[in-house]
């Protein structure tokens, strides 16, 4: 089956008629070969016509994936793990920054009856 997807290294796809999880791990376009890793850690060498011709989706990486030992390409994927992660700090300090403006907030006494009315 015919698809608009391109292969590109580090991205997880969905085989439809597999039911099956992969990733591209690297794409040849010399040799037009194009370099996969299924969920179980097995890797595949395929050709863009048999790429084109898989009924593809694009996937998100799954939860509990973790690369095999020695997968010499695991630092090319930049650690979806981390990045989520940093980004979890990043949102928990602007919420505290928020909670900290909302303290401010509440020292502010509207009904002060030290100011002056004119």
């Amino acid at each position: 089956m015919s698809h608009d997807l391109d292969p590109i290294a580090g991205r997880w796809y969905g085989d439809l008629d597999k039911d099956q999880l992969f990733r591209v791990v690297s794409v040849d376009d010399d040799e037009d070969l194009i370099d996969i890793q299924h969920f179980d850690g097995e890797r595949e060498e395929i050709d863009s016509g048999a790429w084109v011709e898989m009924d593809l989706d694009r996937a998100e990486a799954p939860e509990d994936w973790i690369p095999p030992a020695g997968d010499e390409d695991e630092d090319d994927d930049s650690d979806w793990r981390d990045r989520e992660k940093k980004e979890d700090e990043d949102e928990d300090e602007d919420e505290d920054d928020w909670d900290e403006d909302e303290d401010e907030d509440e020292d502010f006494d509207d009904d002060d009856d030290s100011r002056d009315d004119y």
